[in-house]
């Protein structure tokens, strides 16, 4: 474990770092200084590390900026904040559902990432939650898609961590989706979907395979409007993309839907056309207290516009 970081956090983020290798001082090395070091580690071009560091945005573990002539040194830290790409704001608000001195619970919008990652950071919401409350240990406790709004559960401090992933790890959480799709007359409801899902690193969507189900969803129709049903449906178990896939094998895809049936070239910052699924209500007995939790989003999804 590195030790603490002695630059403070940026945009809810902390600073990231890179060590130097573990050797012998006295053994020859390939890099003379930290600077060149520094350009083989990272792999931009050498000019984009000497901006850096005439910035003096590397800095060392008590916080003194690195000029790059330093001799090489084996088992060094060097601390730094990553440069980010400027990022549209994602409409519409993460706004507070329940907060207590464990946890907060969120109403997320569509198109707005749970955690930063690739080119979603600062439009995240756990970036955006932990500027906004002053919490820097905020961390998400599950996860929705990017495209999905709703019920977000987040953890205060790292120490809660644990006992809250643990609650939707082992399912024992309940939760309850809203989402609108097609509505065929040729199936009943309510009904059970189930199959074998995979999704393998490096794919865009799940995989049906050919085996034992693995994936079970209970699905039922709210209301029907003009061709469109908004569905109550209950995913059994959590895997990746269980509920958009199971629209899809049910002939039926989401609205909104980018990845299935097809996958669909949208640009990553277009916020026109959401998807319709919304994490509506979370239920769990509190894993610290015991004490049962509901929570509802109050969002609505919207039938298209005729």
């Amino acid at each position: 474990m590195p030790p603490k970081s002695p630059l403070p956090p940026r945009h809810g983020l902390q600073a990231a770092w890179v060590r130097t290798p573990d050797r012998d001082p006295s053994s020859p090395t390939p890099w003379s200084t930290m600077r060149d070091w520094l350009v083989e580690k990272l792999a931009p071009t050498p000019e984009e590390v000497d901006e850096l560091l005439a910035a003096g945005q590397f800095v060392d573990d008590r916080g003194r900026p690195w000029t790059g002539r330093e001799p090489y040194r084996p088992h060094t830290f060097v601390w730094f904040h990553r440069t980010l790409r400027d990022e549209p704001e994602v409409p519409g608000e993460l706004t507070v559902l329940y907060r207590d001195e464990r946890i907060v619970v969120f109403d997320k919008p569509h198109f707005l990432a749970t955690i930063p990652r690739g080119r979603h950071v600062v439009q995240s919401a756990v970036v955006k939650a932990r500027e906004a409350l002053g919490l820097p240990e905020l961390s998400a406790a599950h996860r929705l898609d990017r495209g999905t709004a709703g019920v977000l559960l987040m953890t205060t401090e790292r120490r809660w961590r644990a006992p809250y992933q643990s609650v939707f790890a082992e399912r024992l959480a309940t939760k309850t989706y809203r989402a609108i799709a097609a509505d065929d007359p040729r199936l009943a409801f309510p009904l059970r979907v189930e199959s074998h899902l995979v999704k393998r690193v490096g794919t865009l969507q799940a995989e049906t395979l050919d085996a034992p189900p693995n994936a079970f969803t209970d699905i039922d129709v709210v209301e029907r409007r003009g061709g469109l049903a908004l569905y109550e449906v209950r995913p059994l178990t959590g895997k990746t993309h269980q509920i958009r896939a199971h629209f899809h094998q049910l002939g039926i895809p989401l609205l909104g839907d980018p990845l299935y049936p097809e996958v669909a070239e949208v640009e990553i910052d277009d916020f026109s056309t959401p998807l319709r699924l919304l994490a509506y209500r979370l239920e769990f007995a509190d894993p610290v207290d015991g004490t049962p939790r509901r929570f509802t989003s109050a969002r609505q999804l919207h039938f298209p516009t005729p």
